[in-house]
């Protein structure tokens, strides 16, 4: 029964994102149309719709009903709560269910909050929004129900993929659903402005807290990707370049770009063409994320493999959506004013330079993505890894960050070196000093050197911007501004030193066998089976003392899931402030020793305190943003009251 109350509601939702799309292309009019004023309330009840459609998905599978074929093929009765929840969205069709839920709960939020802007140009963003969904509501009904029924329950499930029941993929999906989704809003106001001619500063100042919503939560989503990865893959790496990484990361750099890109246009009226059309382009890297993911067309452990003809059908909304977005601006672009001039010195200027790295970088990670694909439907295997990826970007990266030392120094429209000279000759010495100290003092790559150089420059940059203004009164989008920028600096300083600086021990130990790793020694004292829920392992017994300290407990476990059946190792991870010491099981070989990989890797944490850093710079600017411009309306309507009083008066 509630599997049927699940799909009839959905079924709903997409009638009322039919009304949704037709009230507001029709009232985004010049003359308008009765159907508009059904418009807000149509995205408001469609948002209830899927909340409930997906809140059933949710029961169904914490109660592991074995008769909805979604549950039988995706959960286990011995699997924790945790774990069958996740479950939900550890799937294709659950997964396209929360992606559908999260943009209609995204359209509700705008019909609901949003009064800013022009009536025409909402009901045009709604419409838009609608558009985009009905694709997504098509796709699950007619090709990927969630809530299918078997016609005889089978005894037990298949279980979920054993890599995938870790607490951290159960919060990685959504995550990054709200961000990608959260993109789609982007696209929605960016569509609306075009149809409506309305790109303007008040329509930057409008979308700007919904993409850096999304961004922050992108950020989140892909550093809980790459911790989850690093401990649960055991390959003691942070990042692989693989393709579904690079699909988190694409949509990313472009919701990066065009947040900077709608902070210059909400604060001077400039880049308005930027803006648009980074509304555009961020959506449609998250939707060739999705087609990536759900193509069938890559062996990833992220990946959904699922049949081409479902495969064929993103594709198909992919067309529809960027096609039909692109074909928009063609028509009205000549209709965007340039909008205000500025110097190239100015921060406007470095800016401008900020979104054409991350075009460039963008552009090359998504011709590194999709190569090997073009190649292999040719009969030709092309790998595509860290050799071209790191250095390639770098090109682009590294000047970035240059930039990105003195573009927060400068002033708006214009602005003069000289003013901005010591700071920035303070950063750049101490840069050179690093790079210097430590160029003489070991011998590591150029791209690692660099990027430790760099990196102290930029967080000693970060917070050059307080100097000479009382901290009290500084605007809390600031402190988020100086917090982000210090954070990247953090993540890259971790991400240069664990390249540099890692070392890696590959042996075959005897019981009480003693290894040394870097500062580390590790012991090797016994290995006994364990047992879990749903699974059992070979567990090491060690003990690690750092520099000749104290001894401490690492155990690190080789495991067997018996639904599905599948090996998986669990890594012992001993964190310092300098360092994770990371140690990995492997099998017995015949003459009874146990296969053991140790890594020291100095700093490593940095990149995902880093990452943490980044997500709070972002909320702490959204906090600040939208306390502003609440502060802005109130006034406003203070002022407002205090003209009707006069005139009263009068």
């Amino acid at each position: 029964m509630i599997a049927e109350i699940g799909l009839a509601a959905l079924w709903l939702a997409a009638a009322l994102a039919v009304l949704q799309l037709l009230g507001g292309l029709l009232g985004a009019g010049e003359n308008g149309h009765p159907l508009a004023a059904l418009v807000r309330p149509a995205a408001a009840l469609q948002a209830g719709l899927c909340g409930l459609s997906f809140l059933c998905l949710l029961y169904v599978f914490a109660v592991t009903d074995l008769s909805v074929l979604l549950v039988a093929n995706n959960s286990h009765s011995m699997k924790p709560l945790i774990f069958k929840l996740a479950g939900a969205w550890g799937n294709h069709e659950g997964s396209m269910l929360l992606w559908v839920t999260v943009m209609a709960l995204a359209g509700g939020a705008i019909a609901l909050i949003e009064r800013r802007l022009p009536e025409r140009t909402m009901l045009a963003t709604l419409g838009a929004q609608a558009f985009v969904g009905l694709g997504f509501y098509a796709f699950l009904l007619l090709s990927s129900n969630p809530f299918e029924r078997l016609t005889q329950a089978p005894p037990e499930g298949n279980g979920l993929n054993p890599l995938l029941q870790d607490i951290g993929l159960a919060f990685h999906p959504p995550t990054l659903y709200v961000g990608y989704v959260g993109l789609s809003v982007a696209f929605s106001f960016a569509v609306g402005a075009l149809l409506t001619r309305a790109v303007t500063p008040e329509f930057a100042r409008v979308m700007r807290p919904w993409v850096l919503g999304a961004w922050i939560f992108l950020t989140i989503g892909i550093t809980a990707g790459s911790y989850w990865a690093y401990y649960e893959l055991g390959w003691g790496g942070w990042w692989f370049w693989d393709p579904v990484e690079n699909a988190s990361l694409m949509p990313w750099l472009a919701a990066t770009a065009l947040l900077h890109s709608a902070s210059v246009l909400a604060s001077r009226d400039a880049l308005r063409t930027w803006t648009i059309m980074l509304g555009v382009v961020a959506f449609s890297m998250s939707m060739v994320g999705t087609f990536l993911v759900r193509s069938g067309i890559l062996t990833s452990v992220h990946a959904f493999a699922v049949d081409p003809e479902r495969g064929s059908f993103i594709l198909a909304l992919l067309a529809i959506n960027i096609g039909g977005a692109l074909a928009v601006f063609a028509t009205r672009a000549s209709t965007v004013s340039e909008g205000e001039r500025f110097s190239p010195l100015s921060r406007e200027g470095a800016l401008v330079v900020n979104n054409v790295m991350l075009s460039a970088i963008l552009g090359i990670v998504l011709l590194g993505t999709l190569y090997p694909l073009l190649t292999e439907a040719f009969d030709v295997k092309v790998s595509v890894g860290p050799p071209y990826f790191d250095p390639v970007s770098a090109i682009f990266f590294y000047p970035m960050l240059a930039v990105l030392v003195i573009g927060p120094l400068l002033r708006w429209r214009k602005d003069s070196f000289a003013r901005v000279k010591w700071p920035v000759l303070i950063a750049a010495a101490l840069g050179l000093a690093v790079l210097v100290a430590v160029a003489l003092l070991s011998d590591i790559s150029l791209l690692a050197l660099l990027g430790l150089a760099l990196s102290v420059a930029v967080a000693v940059s970060s917070f050059m911007p307080l100097r000479g203004r009382s901290l009290r009164r500084l605007p809390i989008a600031v402190w988020g501004m100086c917090i982000g920028h210090f954070g990247l600096a953090v993540a890259l300083f971790g991400m240069s030193a664990d390249s540099a600086f890692q070392q890696e021990r590959l042996i075959a130990s005897n019981i009480g066998d003693v290894v040394d790793i870097g500062p580390w020694q590790a012991r090797l004292d016994a290995v006994k089976p364990a047992a879990g829920p749903n699974w059992v392992a070979m567990e090491a017994e060690m003990k690690v003392a750092y520099q000749g300290g104290e001894w401490r407990d690492a155990r690190p476990q080789s495991r067997h899931f018996w639904t599905p059946p599948q090996e998986t190792s669990e890594v012992a991870l001993i964190t310092r402030w300098n360092g994770q010491l990371y140690v990995a099981m492997g099998n017995q070989s015949q003459d009874g020793r146990w296969q053991l990989r140790l890594w020291w890797k100095p700093f490593v944490t940095w990149i995902w305190y880093g990452g943490l850093l980044i997500a709070l710079g972002g909320a702490l600017a959204l906090v600040g943003r939208v306390v502003g411009d609440l502060r802005r309306r109130s006034a406003a309507g203070k002022l407002v009251e205090r003209r009707e009083e006069q005139e009263a008066r009068a």
